[in-house]
């Protein structure tokens, strides 16, 4: 975005549509383990994320449009989780909270324990930690939102 001479604000239509998107982000909640209590604490109002635009988590694939994954993905749970990121409507992103929806974490070792969520659905940003604490959650969903700006090239 520009101000020209005269003081108008210039834009493309893609900038301003990546702004709406960036600013409005409506996470879709998918807690399985410990790390989602950290994701619960990021609604608050200590860390409130409204500040972001991402005013209420949402119960319904079909109004979010951000998916935060926390906690440990099983085997079982992968086509579940495939489905509700096939359901969302696009642009979706997805925020792989935690070292277990990562890589495995302590249960690397599982029989049944899926060693990325990557491996299921397209992961935009990572939150390492164990469990990440809520400004780290924070500063992931900053990153997203500058990802989506095209701000930045991770």
């Amino acid at each position: 975005m520009k101000t020209g001479e005269t003081g108008i604000l210039t834009t493309t239509i893609d900038k301003a549509l990546e702004w709406g998107r960036s600013n409005s982000l409506w996470p879709l909640t998918f807690g399985l383990a410990c790390c989602a209590i950290e994701m619960m604490a990021v609604q608050g109002s200590h860390f409130d994320i409204s500040r972001f635009g991402s005013e209420i988590f949402r119960n319904s694939p079909r109004q979010s449009d951000l998916m935060i994954v926390s906690g440990t993905v099983t085997k079982k749970m992968a086509p579940r989780l495939k489905r509700l990121y096939d359901e969302m409507p696009y642009p979706k992103y997805v925020i792989a909270m935690g070292v277990c929806v990562i890589q495995g974490g302590p249960y690397v070792k599982g029989y049944s324990v899926v060693l990325g969520v990557d491996r299921v659905v397209p992961v935009d940003v990572f939150v390492p930690g164990c469990p990440p604490t809520p400004d780290a959650l924070t500063y992931g969903i900053m990153t997203l939102q500058k990802k989506i700006r095209g701000e930045t090239d991770r």
